[in-house]
């Protein structure tokens, strides 16, 4: 067939409302982020109102900077690349609308539930599940648009943005939906099906993917796209690319596991972990010099050009992020680093670094386009820089400098190692307040250097016409060579890597002699594959030419890729950590009343401060009791180990002595949650008096209960009536208690069934082979 000529004409509203939406959502996310670092360093600020305490806050700071700012970033950088990519238009404009109105219907939904407390109590994963099911279908109408888009498109080949859009789609979707799996107790409240270990091992697959899928490989399309664009250079190696795409999507999926190093997590998932974060060293940093030397012969535009300077900056700090990850994935470094603020820098390092520092140059570098208008100002476009720089070098600092402090003073022992140096948790906190303000003062700075963005964004709009772009494209209707179903799973590169996978697994998994035999194979698998490689490059390149033609196998393949990792962690997990095969002791279930108060504790976003998992390090046993047991947490939907300790562990806080006494009296915990600087001076947690006046819900237990019989919680079979008269009889009993301490409050507040809730934690009884068996 002839080729023909036609005109596409871009669908770049879409694309300008996400833009517009991210200047804005990106704001807001950082305002609260500001006022939830400064409520670390004077708990007034917390106000004693409900709905702005730090715990109720703080997740509406990271959702608003993951799934508002960053997610609409995406969004727009996305659409816009993609259409200019695949030369076609998208694919529906009214799919293109729903898809913007409706993440931001969700956006705002979180923006209300999330003060107001309900959550699910899982970071990254609190909203409740309507809402759940709102992101899901959204993300279907954005799945939908975007692979119909790839069908009707004019460019054959796909380029390498495109892949990283696919991984992106495919896997946040998996992600997000194994992780939300729920049953609902009410309209508002669920429970994860996930419980103790699964919940957590579940929990950070997601969790920490949630940073490779969301944050990262959309960002990395988005560089791959507009960092050639901007500096009006090619792509510096495509061959680099291809091995960074593919080793990217493979090895992110199994660094989960990392998050609970030193934990009950079982020892083969810890190893698991940290091997893989070990290895994503040499594809993260593939993916950032790829970047970097894309700017080769362009690196004197830098002086001038604000954007440039973004996309370099943000590269660099994509690098450190990635290198700074599996350095702490490393056991004995996680022992120092974890629960601390060496986390946050962490994190801070790549949201504001690489996510921030790419949204503001791929803002700068759309304006002019999207509305035919130069940018207002070059000059506060370049302050903004410097601006952002310096506050994300002192926020980090701060962080690195507050982390390192406060691991090495709670690590810390003398006499051998048998008594602690720093007994008082809050001494450790103490010492770190000069670095916790400097981070509200980094913060803040990062936030004025967007607000100049907002400034100039307004400024460049403000008289100007927005435009579509138009281009003429040359449809060559000729039929082409397609990789078959056969022909997408029977060759080289995928055989290899397939035989690659199996050998490694059981190098890993297997038993002595399994373990040699999969040592030799991984090895003999990769030299078979370089030699074949290095013999049959060419037919190594005409098969991944062709499988870029079709869209639909070369999704099919990133899938298996991303789903590989998962399945081997979880499925063995799920099926054998159940409570007949716990260690030396298992959990007893909560009462009714204990329940109501965990779920206030979750309510109150506590989890954001206090983990409840006692590692095996001698500094923590020594400080918070025997370490944690996965039996002890088998019940616990969610889990509840928490990842930063602004407060001390209560993994123990019912069962201090391992004989059933409490660490602390009912008194002092109603003194604590009134004002906790009665009881602990110096404490930064605030008060908390609206749970003296609030009732707990007891109409609502018969179908939390419900709900755990169905996930295998224990429970008899008990009436509506009895369940309530049950939790009422045993806060009556904690209420005369506290009367008699001069304490006064009735039996069906709150705080009772929050001190019910507290004062069980730790609470296990010895497993035999009989009470195994009757689990």
């Amino acid at each position: 067939m002839s080729a023909r000529t036609v005109t596409i004409q871009y669908n770049d509203k879409v694309v300008r409302q996400f833009l517009l939406a991210s200047v804005l959502w990106g704001a807001v996310g950082m305002l609260v982020g500001v006022i939830v670092a400064t409520q670390l360093n004077a708990w007034r600020v917390n106000f004693d109102l409900p709905w702005l305490t730090f715990g109720r806050l703080r997740p509406l700071h990271t959702n608003a900077v993951i799934f508002a700012f960053v997610g609409n970033m995406m969004f727009a950088g996305v659409y816009y690349s993609t259409q200019r990519l695949v030369k076609a238009r998208l694919a529906s404009d009214f799919l293109s609308s729903l898809h913007f109105w409706g993440w931001q219907a969700i956006i705002v939904a979180a923006a209300i539930t999330l003060p107001l407390g309900f959550s699910r109590g899982k970071e990254y994963a609190e909203l409740i599940w309507p809402i759940n099911i709102a992101v899901a279908g959204i993300w279907v109408v954005f799945a939908v648009n975007f692979f119909w888009t790839l069908a009707r498109r004019h460019e054959r080949a796909l380029y390498v943005a495109i892949w990283f859009y696919i991984a992106t789609i495919i896997t946040v979707a998996m992600l997000y939906i194994v992780n939300h799996l729920s049953i609902p107790t009410s309209l508002t409240h669920s429970y994860p099906i996930f419980a103790g270990v699964q919940d957590g091992l579940v929990q950070w697959w997601y969790g920490h993917n949630a940073v490779a899928f969301f944050l990262t490989t959309p960002i990395l399309g988005i560089m791959y796209y507009f960092v050639p664009k901007a500096a009006e250079r090619p792509v510096y190696s495509y061959r680099l690319s291809v091995i960074h795409f593919w080793s990217l999507v493979f090895v992110y999926i199994w660094a989960g596991p990392h998050h609970l190093l030193n934990t009950a997590l079982p020892d083969w998932l810890q190893v698991l972990g940290m091997t893989f974060s070990l290895m994503l060293w040499a594809p993260s940093w593939g993916g950032m010099l790829n970047g970097l030397l894309t700017l080769r012969g362009a690196w004197h535009k830098l002086r001038t050009d604000p954007v440039l300077k973004f996309f370099a900056a943000a590269v660099t700090f994509y690098g450190m992020a990635t290198f700074e990850g599996p350095l702490l994935s490393i056991k004995s470094v996680n022992a120092l680093g974890h629960y601390t603020d060496w986390i946050i820098g962490h994190v801070h390092a790549g949201a504001l670094g690489w996510n921030g520092f790419m949204a503001a140059g791929m803002i700068y570098w759309l304006l002019p386009r999207l509305w035919n208008k130069p940018l207002h100002s070059v000059s506060l476009a370049n302050t903004h820089f410097w601006i952002g720089t310096v506050g994300i070098l002192l926020y980090v600092a701060a962080m690195w400098v507050s982390g390192i402090t406060q691991g090495l003073m709670l690590n810390a022992t003398v006499e051998g190692g048998t008594v602690l140096a720093y007994p008082n948790f809050l001494d450790t906190l103490n010492a770190i307040r000069p670095m916790m303000l400097m981070r509200i003062v980094g913060g803040g700075l990062y936030l004025v250097g967007w607000l100049l963005l907002a400034y100039n964004v307004v400024k460049t709009i403000s008289g100007a016409k927005a435009v579509d772009g138009a281009a003429e494209v040359l449809v060559d209707d000729t039929p082409v060579q397609r990789v078959g179903a056969v022909g997408t799973f029977v060759n080289p590169p995928v055989v290899f890597s397939i035989l690659g996978t199996i050998f490694a697994c059981a190098w890993m998994f297997g038993g002595d002699l399994l373990r040699l035999l999969g040592l030799f194979g991984t090895i003999t698998s990769v030299i078979l594959a370089w030699l074949h490689f290095e013999a049959k490059i060419r037919g190594w390149a005409e098969w991944y030419d062709r499988l870029l033609v079709n869209a639909a196998p070369f999704t099919v393949l990133t899938f298996l890729a991303v789903a590989a990792g998962g399945l081997i962690q979880i499925i063995p997990t799920v099926i054998v950590q159940r409570a007949q095969n716990v260690e030396d002791r298992i959990q007893v279930p909560y009462t009714p009343l204990e329940l109501a108060g965990r779920d206030i504790y979750v309510k109150e976003g506590c989890y954001n401060c206090h983990s409840q998992m006692i590692r095996t390090l001698v500094p923590d046993v020594l400080r918070y009791g025997d370490y944690s047991r996965l039996g002890e947490s088998i019940y616990d939907h969610p889990y509840q180990w928490g990842s930063r300790r602004i407060g001390p562990d209560l993994a123990r806080l019912g069962n201090a002595d391992g004989k059933g006494n409490p660490k602390y009296g009912d008194a002092w915990h109603y003194q604590h949650m009134l004002d906790p600087r009665s009881v602990s001076p110096g404490s930064n947690m605030p008060n908390y008096p609206w749970l003296f006046t609030q009732k707990t819900d007891l109409a609502a237990l018969p179908a939390k209960m419900r709900v755990m019989r169905t996930l295998g919680v224990p429970y008899a079979e008990q009436t509506p009536e009895e369940i309530q008269a049950e939790a009422l009889a045993q806060g009556a009993k904690i209420a005369d208690g506290l009367r008699e301490s001069g304490l006064h409050t009735a039996a069906d507040r709150e705080i009772v069934a929050l001190i019910a809730y507290l004062q069980k934690l730790g609470k296990s009884e010895p497993v035999t082979r009989s009470t195994a068996l009757a689990k």
